[in-house]
């Protein structure tokens, strides 16, 4: 008679301030846990920022017209989103990062091309993110001068990315939850303070700047491929592909969609007031600074991905 022996109970699962481990390496099975209802949280709350409601707008401003803005985001973010959730897709199974995975098509040597896009393209965003945050928490401080806000989002975007993945999807469960408050009261807000109707629907459509509109959703998207399985590979290996990509679907195509189309409403109504003073007229839409803190908090969930990732990235790219 043989008896099963006893598995050892599973170790606590450690702090969300606990200091990340991983970066670049391989999770090994035993340290995979989470589910794919995770990777929904994490990515709608991302896309709920100021910089995706300043991405919606920028259709408006480039001369499209809401009524067909806000469809063409749609369209961009849906097919952006089908590209960027297939990698995501691939974490659980490989348990690597985006960008040394790729190092399998590419070649090691090979990789340095997408590599100094992508850096490039994570500087950029990085740039966006701080600045937009910097002008919400001189607007929340009251500080005197935005440039004073850039590097106390700087530090409270260095602390999340030390601590990395646990307290990441911490910010992410949080940041689901305000920017569902948030920008839903900021688009209660709109339609109640200004006549939505009187400015939508004035132009006629025009396939170029519907086109526009489209490939700013996609874009935004696509800017996440490059690290969108830096997360997934936490999944155990046993987790199902398509239930992987629904999750990251579902999460990141639904509120990036929410607060672009709340960007072109902005747009619309405001005109140059928007363009001169984005975060600021966001601040006066929302009202007590409470809300207004969905603009900085957002913005972090963004920048900070993309400046931890940078010298990760290159780290591995280059390492045999």
């Amino acid at each position: 008679m043989t008896t099963t022996p006893e598995r050892p109970p599973p170790s606590p699962s450690p702090s969300p301030l606990a200091m990340e481990r991983r970066t670049i390496d391989p999770i090994p099975e035993e340290e995979r846990h989470g589910s794919p209802a995770g990777l929904f949280t994490l990515w709608f709350g991302a896309s709920m920022q100021i910089t995706a409601v300043v991405d919606g707008a920028l259709a408006v401003v480039f001369g499209a017209d809401a009524l067909w803005a806000i469809p063409a985001l749609l369209i961009g973010n849906v097919l952006g989103g089908v590209v960027m959730a297939l990698h995501s897709a691939q974490g659980p199974r490989l348990g690597v990062p985006q960008m040394i995975s790729s190092r399998a098509q590419f070649g090691v040597l090979g990789a340095v091309v997408p590599l100094v896009l992508v850096i490039l393209m994570y500087l950029g965003f990085a740039a966006t993110g701080s600045v937009l945050a910097g002008q919400a928490v001189r607007r929340i401080l009251h500080l005197p001068d935005a440039t004073l806000g850039i590097p106390l989002f700087g530090a409270l975007t260095a602390v999340v990315a030390i601590a990395g993945y646990r307290l990441i999807h911490l910010a992410g469960r949080v940041a689901t939850v305000t920017g569902i408050v948030g920008l839903g009261y900021l688009v209660v807000a709109v339609f109640t303070r200004y006549d939505v109707p009187a400015h939508v629907g004035v132009k006629p459509f025009d396939a170029a700047t519907f086109l526009l509109a489209v490939s700013l959703g996609a874009g935004w998207q696509l800017t996440f491929g490059p690290y969108v399985a830096d997360y997934s590979r936490y999944l155990p290996r046993s987790t199902g592909e398509r239930a992987t990509f629904r999750a990251t679907f579902a999460g990141t195509v639904t509120g990036s969609v929410w607060a672009m189309s709340l960007g072109a409403l902005i747009a619309a109504v405001a005109g140059d007031r928007f363009l001169s003073d984005q975060v600021g007229f966001v601040g006066e839409l929302a009202g007590p600074a409470a809300l207004g803190t969905t603009s900085s908090r957002a913005s972090a969930s963004t920048s900070r991905r993309c400046t931890t990732r940078t010298a990760a990235t290159a780290a591995g790219t280059f390492r045999r």
